[in-house]
C-alpha cells in the first residue's frame, strides 16, 4: 500500500475583485508555497490530491478562487467542507476593500469587473459582495485592503499568514492620512497632531506639502513640538521592542493632521528617520494623502 504524502498548509485566497488577491499570492510564492491563480472550485479537491500521492515535493500551496470560475464559484464552501473531511490542513483568506477603493482601482486599470463587463464596476462590485457573503463568514483571516498599498500588503499578508522567520526584523510603516480624507482602517497606533500650528493658513506654505524645506522648518519650528517628540518617542522606545516580543511581524504607524499634507508629513519623516538607524527595524513612510490639492477649511 502506497503512502499518502500529508501537505502542511492549504490555502484559498478569495474576495472581491480588485481588492489585492494576486498581491496576496505573490506573498506566498515568495515564501516557497506551490500556487494557482484562479483555479476553478471543483479543481481544488483534485489538487490537495495530486499533492498528497506518495512522491509528491509540494508541502505548502496557495490557490486564488473568485468569482472567474463563474456559475462553479457557489460550490466553494463544499470544496472547503471536503478538505476537511480529508484532513488537508487548510486556511481560507479573504480580501475586501471599500467600494469607492475598488471602482477607483477599476479605473486606473481599465479593467473590467467579471460580473460587469459591460457595465459601472460598481454594480458588479456589490453583485460580488453578496456572492461572497458566506466565504467572508468562515475566513480565517480577513484583510481591508483600503488603505494598503501592494508593498504593505503584502507585509500584511505575511505578518498574518506566514510563521515569522527567527530573527527576523519588524517593519515599521509611518502612514499620512488627513481625516478630511478619512481616518486609515486599522492602523496598530494611531496619533492626532491637529493640536500643531496648520501651515495651510500660511499663504505661502499652502500649496506646498511636508516635503518641502520650508513647511518642514514651519512645522519643526513650532511651539510645543519638541515637548511632543520628547513624550512620543519614548512611548514608541517602549511599544516598538514589545511588539517585537510579541512575534508582530509588520507594525503600521497613523499620523494625522487635517488634510494629510503638511504636519503629518513632516512628523513621519522625523520619525521614519529617527527609527530607520535602529537595525532591528525595517522602516518606511507612506503619504495617503500629499498628492491631494488643498482644501479652503
Amino acid at each position: 500500500m502506497s503512502r499518502q504524502h500529508r501537505i502542511e498548509d492549504f490555502v484559498v485566497i478569495t474576495g472581491l475583485s480588485g481588492a489585492g488577491k494576486s498581491q496576496a499570492m505573490a506573498c506566498f510564492e515568495d515564501a516557497g508555497y506551490f500556487c494557482v491563480d484562479n483555479l476553478p472550485p471543483e479543481m481544488i479537491g483534485s489538487l490537495s490530491d495530486l499533492f498528497r500521492h506518495e512522491g509528491s515535493k509540494v508541502e505548502r500551496a496557495a490557490v486564488v478562487c473568485d468569482v472567474r470560475g463563474g456559475e462553479y464559484f457557489g460550490g466553494v464552501p463544499q470544496v472547503l467542507d471536503e478538505l476537511a473531511a480529508r484532513g488537508t490542513p487548510h486556511r481560507l483568506l479573504f480580501l475586501e476593500a471599500s467600494e469607492e477603493v475598488l471602482v477607483d482601482r477599476y479605473k486606473e486599470t481599465r479593467r473590467r469587473h467579471p460580473l460587469a463587463p459591460g457595465g459601472q464596476p460598481l454594480s458588479g462590485i456589490r453583485a460580488e459582495h453578496e456572492l461572497l457573503d458566506p466565504l467572508r463568514a468562515r475566513a480565517d483571516v480577513s484583510i481591508d485592503t483600503t488603505d494598503l498599498s501592494a508593498a504593505r500588503l503584502r507585509q500584511v499578508v505575511a505578518d498574518k499568514m506566514l510563521p515569522r522567520e527567527a530573527g527576523g526584523r519588524m517593519a515599521v510603516t509611518f502612514l499620512t492620512y488627513g481625516f478630511k480624507h478619512g481616518a486609515p482602517r486599522d492602523p496598530d497606533l494611531a496619533f492626532d497632531v491637529r493640536f500643531l500650528p496648520n501651515p495651510h493658513y500660511e499663504h505661502d506654505l499652502r500649496e506646498l506639502t511636508g516635503l518641502d524645506p520650508r513647511v518642514v522648518d514651519y512645522v519643526e519650528g513650532s511651539d510645543g513640538i519638541d515637548d511632543f517628540y520628547e513624550r512620543l518617542l519614548p512611548l514608541l522606545d517602549y511599544l516598538l521592542p514589545a511588539y517585537v516580543k510579541e512575534g508582530k511581524a509588520h507594525l503600521t504607524i497613523g499620523i494625522g493632521c487635517t488634510g494629510g499634507r503638511h504636519r503629518s508629513v513632516v512628523i513621519a519623516d522625523h520619525l521614519a528617520r529617527h527609527y530607520a538607524e535602529r537595525t532591528e527595524y525595517i522602516v518606511d513612510v507612506v503619504h495617503r494623502d500629499v498628492d491631494k490639492p488643498p482644501t479652503t477649511a
